[in-house]
């Protein structure tokens, strides 16, 4: 059985990422439950694998942390909850474009708990909401907002880092970078779409949907 923990108030980044490490190295050598770990982090950036210098817009705004996970840069903070994913790839079949592909499905089944289609675009990492409450842009389509990012890396084939899902964080404070390196694109929350959604209903969300993706 997966081990599901909600830690409340901010944790801190390097606390994370050791428990996260530290977790992921017990359960490959099977000493440890799978687990999903649920935070929020006080306002910082991180830098994934494929992060590039120029999409951090303002260094000094928040501190910068090196991520190990892929994908470029990524907001953390209030409002925001961090989903940590610490699963057994390898037993669950070494299929690694197939387990992010479960990790999109999951987000997308969460925010279809409150009504709201979240949708993947080819090239573009995480989950969108295609506005159809602004003006169509110039090619004529809704213009689409990131409601969710996805960055994850895997050690013994055990996975670690995660998602987040904006339920209420400060969306100006995704301005001091280029958010996973797209800037022809905005980002989204829960409360910014109109509802009314606590981070204690979207926990609720995450965790009856969770069987329904990965069993």
């Amino acid at each position: 059985m997966v081990e599901w923990i909600i830690t409340p108030g901010l944790t801190d980044y390097n606390e994370a990422t050791a428990f996260m490490e530290a977790r992921a190295e017990a359960i490959a050598r099977g000493e440890a439950r799978e687990c999903i770990w649920l935070v929020e982090h006080p306002p910082l950036y991180t830098a994934g694998t494929s992060a590039r210098p120029a999409d951090l817009t303002d260094p000094d705004r928040f501190p910068v942390y090196e991520s190990k996970r892929g994908g470029q840069y990524t907001y953390h903070g209030p409002g925001q909850r961090v989903v940590y994913v610490m699963l057994d790839v390898g037993r669950r079949g070494r299929d690694v474009r197939r387990f992010v592909e479960q990790l999109e499905a999951w987000v997308i089944a969460t925010l279809d708990e409150f009504n709201l289609r979240g949708e993947i675009r080819p090239g573009r990492v995480g989950v969108w909401i295609a506005r159809t409450d602004k003006p169509l842009g110039p090619n004529g389509q809704p213009p689409e907002d990131k409601i969710a990012a996805i960055g994850i890396r895997l050690r013994k084939w055990v996975s670690f880092h995660g998602i987040s899902i904006n339920v209420e964080p400060n969306l100006d404070h995704f301005t001091g970078i280029v958010p996973c390196g797209i800037s022809d694109h905005g980002v989204t929350s829960l409360v910014d779409m109109g509802l009314p959604v606590t981070m204690g209903d979207v926990d609720t969300a995450l965790r009856r949907t969770f069987g329904t993706i990965f069993g």
